[in-house]
């Protein structure tokens, strides 16, 4: 490929660890526009031993600039005289050096590709993020994202925190079991409050689990769909996709309660059981599917990662909630009949 400047490259070495920058391949295949597709095969013939990827062939001008991308595949589909230009995708999916490699990871994924090129902020052709690296990206940031969702990882890498020492595991993963612990006795004490209803209809005792569970699945469904849609669209519409996620929530809750209630009604017989599973079911898919935006929209107004928001916090919160919501439809529903 043409020459990058050594100021170029030097400013690639100081961008971060998790920058695309820090991860490109230059080994690649690059012609200029005038290329025909003869001379692009010759090309691959004589330096393909030279090359890392030869997923795509990159097309620049004379300044370096990216002008298109062509499939290897469709390489060999056409004449050899046809010119590169012609058949090249001329809008094709770019990041910046300075682009977080997960949003890389997501981009190729979203648009289906292979390899993401990077060029600077002039349009300069830097090289790709390669494949094979951007797998390797989605398997480490797999991991910790599940360290992230365990209140474990925030800011160290996956590797640093599997290979850290026993203290530093310790002091990692105590402070969320110590809140998740709290939780528990809160949530001890709102079924403890109820104890009146549940000497009256012991059974309730039997849905606290199914309550407790569809919170926390419905909740964690929204919040983690809900994360990656703020990472991978900086240009998402809020508005619109709340509304859009209240319409989703809104379905699910009608559905789950509806089924919930019959099937309840169906094993036990109990026509007041049935409803006030139907209507504790419908509350608290509706409230967990709330928080599930809301919790991740607030840290990501107040600059912090959003991420933080699918830990074991938001999990204590829709167990509290879901628990006081189902006592209380419980209690009120009693009440009324009598």
């Amino acid at each position: 490929m043409n020459d990058i400047s050594e100021k170029k490259l030097s400013k690639l070495k100081n961008l971060p660890y998790h920058s695309a920058g820090q991860i490109l391949t230059r080994a690649i295949p690059v012609v200029s526009k005038e290329a025909h597709i003869g001379f692009i095969e010759n090309l691959l013939l004589k330096e393909i031993r030279n090359f890392e990827n030869i997923n795509y062939i990159y097309v620049v001008d004379e300044r370096n600039h990216l002008k298109g991308v062509l499939s290897i595949k469709e390489l060999f589909r056409v004449p050899k005289d046809i010119s590169v230009t012609s058949i090249m995708n001329s809008n094709p999916i770019t990041v910046r050096p300075g682009t977080d490699r997960e949003r890389v990871a997501l981009l190729a994924i979203k648009h289906n590709i292979k390899n993401i090129p990077v060029v600077d902020k002039d349009g300069i052709f830097l090289g790709i993020v390669p494949s094979d690296v951007i797998l390797n990206v989605l398997h480490q940031e797999g991991i910790e994202d599940v360290l992230s969702s365990a209140g474990i990882l925030k800011h160290d890498s996956a590797r640093d925190f599997i290979i850290a020492k026993t203290s530093v595991h310790f002091k990692k993963r105590l402070p969320w079991l110590i809140v998740g612990l709290f939780g528990g006795f809160v949530a001890a004490f709102v079924v403890g409050f109820f104890e009146d209803i549940l000497s009256k209809m012991i059974i309730l005792a039997a849905f606290i689990p199914s309550v407790v569970y569809m919170a926390d699945a419905v909740g964690s469904q929204t919040q983690t769909i809900f994360i990656r849609s703020l990472f991978l669209d900086h240009k998402m519409v809020l508005k619109d996709y709340v509304k859009r996620e209240i319409s989703v929530s809104a379905l699910l809750a009608v559905f789950l309660s509806i089924l919930a209630a019959g099937l309840t009604f169906w094993w036990w017989k109990e026509g007041v059981v049935a409803l006030i599973i139907g209507i504790s079911f419908f509350a608290t898919i509706a409230t967990s599917a709330l928080s599930g935006v809301l919790l991740p929209l607030l840290f990501y107004k107040l600059k912090v990662d959003p991420a933080i928001a699918s830990g074991p916090f938001s999990t204590v919160l829709r167990d509290i909630l879901s628990i006081l919501i189902y006592f209380t439809v419980a209690f009120t529903v009693l009440n009324i009949i009598g």
